[in-house]
């Protein structure tokens, strides 16, 4: 049943940590639609700290922080279940990010989830859909960030095909005009960059597959923005526009004088780039006009966000999917998954497991346990981890993603401690208790059947846990005893007590 509006917070939040700048908007939730009540863009040029190590620079690292401290500020009253921070392309790049995401969790107040390009494309289309007309029809949506580019076409509020390219307005800017220079040649040699990153994907999102063309981000934005200074329809971009700008940017020479109406002193950098981007997607896709929209990625953001709140979450649909899709047996995972949540409300709070991710990643978890024997059943658990880590699951970030892969992969035999270890803080600890409450639900039904199991009480203590048996019934059920003896040994030797009795 979905939450009631009532029960939802009065304001939500979502702060996009992007490759060029990071965005945050607040929203109150009226009357069953998201007013904005408040935006804050700061160019903070992240991809451009990026160093060919992948790690990021001092000065890229103080520009971020000192922002996420000013957005922390106005986020300091805010409940962490309505705010949602996602970082993108140059986070998903970076090396030995492990102590600088600390520093800006802690700026911030709120986690940070790192999110797959798709999953950014999904987002994306999800706040051009909600902000603009629901025409009918199929619509190709384009955002060129700093680090990625993002392709999309769906219909009505429904992605259909997702793609994300590695190029973006700071990255081509970086490698062909990185001295602010703008020449012929110059621009050819990122034209040609552009169509070799856009040619393997051209097929698919090429003009006879889509009825309208949408952009969205700072970069159409820009180039909107200066085209309407001249004269031209404002919030559209069309290819003799892009050909004018072009000309304007070789006539100029340099970045620095690059001096247009309409065209902000922080783009003139980042414009050549971008530019070279947008003309070969008009060409190669075969765009003629290109209306932007008001929603990009942070707009998605709160709706997804709000989808979450409402019980209409992305991260589900996306959990029903792989089950249908790996056939899993339904009745044997609602079984799992039943004895698994009745397991942890007895364990919550002496294993301190009151996160609502704790339950949702454990129902999940249950739910996806057999997706392996599709591929193989020896060694099914680890296939299952594997599908889990690498498929694409819309709405999931991927820290998340990574915790319900652990989970699977160790729910019988021995526990993968390296994965455990790669986890996020705090859940690399707090998913060996999840994984210990999966492997009981998933040994005490390992006959299948309908019928019904005791009650069992179960005492956790630190790294361990006593499970209490009605008087008699191991006894009359030999096998689960035996199985609770393996399972005793398997969890010893992971450093973890377990007694049944």
């Amino acid at each position: 049943m979905a939450k009631a509006p009532e029960s939802l917070p009065d304001v939500l939040a979502a702060v996009d940590l992007g490759s060029n700048s990071f965005h945050m908007v607040v929203a109150r939730y009226s009357h069953g639609q998201l007013v904005i009540v408040d935006r804050l863009r700061e160019s903070v040029r992240l991809a451009a700290g990026l160093d060919e190590q992948g790690r990021l620079n001092r000065e890229s690292i103080g520009r971020a922080l000192h922002c996420l401290e000013r957005f922390g500020q106005r986020l300091s009253d805010m409940k962490a279940g309505s705010v949602r921070v996602v970082g993108t392309n140059t986070l998903r790049k970076a090396k030995r990010k492990g102590a600088f995401l600390d520093r800006a969790r802690e700026a911030l107040g709120h986690p940070i989830e790192i999110i797959s390009g798709v999953e950014e494309a999904r987002l994306i289309y999800l706040g051009v859909a909600n902000t603009t007309p629901s025409d009918s029809g199929h619509r190709l949506v384009v955002d060129i960030g700093g680090g990625s580019t993002e392709l999309i076409i769906g219909e009505g509020l429904a992605a259909k095909r997702l793609e994300s390219l590695y190029m973006g307005c700071v990255s081509m800017s970086a490698q062909h005009f990185a001295d602010g220079v703008i020449t012929e040649k110059r621009m050819k040699r990122a034209r040609t960059a552009a169509q070799l990153e856009i040619e393997p994907v051209m097929a698919r999102f090429r003009r006879t597959e889509w009825d309208a063309a949408f952009g969205a981000s700072g970069t159409m934005r820009s180039v909107a923005d200066t085209l309407a200074a001249q004269g031209r329809p404002a919030g559209q971009i069309t290819r003799d526009g892009i050909e004018w700008l072009l000309g304007e940017c070789l006539k100029a020479g340099e970045t620095a004088k690059l001096k247009l109406p309409g065209l902000a002193i922080d783009r003139q950098e980042i414009l050549p780039g971008g530019l070279a981007i947008l003309v070969e997607l008009f060409d190669m896709l075969g765009i003629e006009m290109l209306r932007v929209a008001d929603g990009a990625l942070r707009e998605g953001l709160l709706y997804d966000l709000l989808g979450r709140l409402t019980d209409e979450d992305a991260r589900a649909r996306s959990v029903r999917a792989m089950e249908a899709r790996f056939h899993v047996d339904g009745a044997q995972a609602d079984r799992v998954e039943a004895t698994a949540l009745t397991f942890l409300r007895q364990v919550r709070a002496g294993w301190k497991l009151d996160e609502p991710l704790a339950e949702l990643v454990l129902r999940w978890a249950a739910r996806l346990h057999e997706v392996g024997l599709d591929i193989a059943h020896s060694h099914y658990h680890k296939h299952g981890a594997y599908l889990l880590q690498h498929a694409d699951l819309p709405g999931f970030p991927r820290e998340e993603q990574s915790l319900l892969a652990a989970l699977v992969g160790s729910h019988r035999r021995k526990l993968n401690a390296a994965q455990l270890e790669e986890l996020t803080p705090p859940w690399h600890v707090k998913a060996e208790l999840l994984i210990v409450l999966l492997r009981l639900a998933v040994l005490l039904h390992r006959g299948r059947g309908p019928r019904a199991l005791p009650e069992i009480d179960l005492r956790p203590k630190g790294r361990s846990l006593e499970c209490i048996f009605p008087k008699g019934w191991l006894e009359a059920h030999p096998l689960t005893a035996a199985d609770l003896e393996q399972e005793a040994e398997f969890l010893r030797g992971a450093g973890f007590r377990l007694r049944a009795g």
